[in-house]
């Protein structure tokens, strides 16, 4: 999961272009192995360290209890705050080194969620990302994560 040096779209200064709008959603269409249960994800916007996607919940993304599933959320928290780390001047991928979500409340079948990722920190070797799950129609905080990646030496 990275871009060439040609490929990440970037502006002088860093801002991202439409090109690495349009990466990033070429990106989301290769959906193998497990892969797929995010085939769903939309990204709504990037910017430098921030990637924004939807999740219109459906049957395939609920629990036994018809709720968005705890397991798919830890996905979302993953894979979104990769994409921004994606989205940095150095637009590594990294590899996970921690993970945490808290799950505040629960999501529901046809319910949207937004998914706002944002890098806190990139270090030389390690990056600190924060992902936050927010019900669209409500506003309401569902859940949210940490994530640590190891970017190499």
């Amino acid at each position: 999961m990275g871009f060439s040096a040609a490929a990440r779209g970037r502006k002088a200064g860093g801002r991202p272009t439409m090109s690495l709008i349009q990466n990033l959603r070429e990106m989301m269409k290769v959906v193998v192995g497990f892969d797929r249960v995010l085939q769903k994800v939309t990204l709504v916007s990037a910017a430098p360290g921030k990637v924004t996607c939807e999740l219109r919940v459906e049957e395939e993304h609920t629990s036994k209890m018809g709720m968005l599933h705890g397991g798919l959320t830890a996905t979302l928290v993953d894979t979104i705050s990769t994409m921004a780390l994606l989205c940095t001047e150095r637009a590594l991928p990294g590899v996970s080194v921690d993970m945490n979500i808290t799950y505040m409340s629960p999501v529901k079948t046809g319910e949207v969620v937004v998914i706002t990722a944002h890098v806190l920190k990139q270090g030389k070797t390690m990056a600190f990302a924060s992902v936050d799950l927010t019900n669209k129609a409500t506003g309401k905080l569902v859940a949210q994560g940490r994530h640590t990646k190891h970017l190499g030496n």
